[in-house]
């Protein structure tokens, strides 16, 4: 008898509850909903979310990067590329230069059922954290104040279409950092004042600023670091270092490289990009083969099964 008062009293007590639930979730105010658009991207095509560093040349001046380019500054910049590709493993490919970093999608991915305030914003704000996290590991200047990064959204219906996107955003790099690499040697070294150095390189083409910094400067162009020259591209690969067995699967890492994506061979050699989404192979010739940022991944993946188990 008293079983079945207290069933009776809590059968009561949670339709109540739920019905309460129920009639707030539903309230009068619900309606405005209906003003959220439906923003979900087109299904089959590949998604480009690049992100820009905003006022970066102001940022850049205030925390003292070196001219023409800064390598610490631009691994905390792949460092936070990595950080966004290990959160979404639905993203095949990143590629960054400078300030900006590219991600490139799988065409069938689902991740925020393809809406794309969700991607766009998750993306561009796990990346400026990710950044500002990574930074007292590679600078030596503490953060002035914080970096802001903006975001946009790219649709590619085709794989020509992808590529040629790539091949663009890595162009531009060749043409800013040989321009940047001339303008600085001119002003560092031969004394010039910026204004003198824009007007000396005003209307010349690359090969007159090859001569120049060969000429008066005794610079190969080609022989500066690929990282300069060619952007970073990052791939999720299953590493095999030295010694390691071909059949033996390897540690899956995001493999940082500085390579021609240009031509058709980079594609060739990297088929699981634009094919089928399983991770390529990355074999090391030796220990100081590794990049610092794969070491660094491996090191982490070590201490995360350590202590696990």
């Amino acid at each position: 008898m008293h079983i079945r008062a207290l069933n009776s009293v809590l059968f009561k007590h949670f339709f109540k509850n739920k019905y309460n639930r129920r009639s707030m979730a539903c309230s009068r105010y619900e309606y405005v909903k209906g003003y959220e658009q439906d923003d979900r991207i087109l299904p089959n095509v590949w998604i480009v979310i690049r992100i820009d560093g905003k006022k970066f040349h102001k940022f850049a001046n205030t925390h003292k990067f070196e001219k023409p380019n800064d390598e610490n500054a631009l691994h905390v910049m792949n460092v936070a590329g990595i950080g966004v590709m290990q959160e979404f493993r639905d993203i095949v490919l990143g590629y960054g230069q400078s300030d900006e970093y590219s991600f490139v999608f799988r065409k069938d991915t689902d991740a925020f059922k393809r809406r794309a305030a969700k991607l766009l914003t998750y993306v561009t704000s796990l990346f400026s954290t990710s950044y500002v996290m990574s930074w007292p590991k590679w600078m030596q200047q503490p953060l002035a104040y914080a970096p802001c990064f903006d975001g946009r959204i790219i649709l590619y219906p085709s794989d020509e279409n992808l590529r040629d996107y790539l091949s663009w955003r890595q162009a531009d790099v060749h043409v800013n950092n040989l321009y940047n690499t001339a303008f600085w040697k001119l002003v560092l070294e031969s004394g010039l004042s910026n204004q003198q150095a824009e007007q000396r390189l005003r209307g010349t083409l690359s090969a007159d600023k090859n001569e120049l910094l060969y000429q008066q400067f005794g610079i190969n162009y080609n022989n500066m670091p690929a990282m300069y020259r060619k952007g970073t591209i990052l791939l999720r690969k299953r590493v095999l270092q030295f010694g390691q067995d071909e059949q033996d699967k390897g540690r899956q890492a995001i493999v940082p490289l500085h390579e021609d994506l240009i031509g058709a061979e980079f594609w060739r050699k990297h088929p699981e990009i634009l094919g089928k989404y399983v991770p390529g192979k990355q074999q090391l010739l030796d220990e100081k083969s590794l990049p610092k940022l794969l070491e660094q991944q491996l090191t982490d993946h070590m201490e995360e099964k350590a202590r696990i188990s």
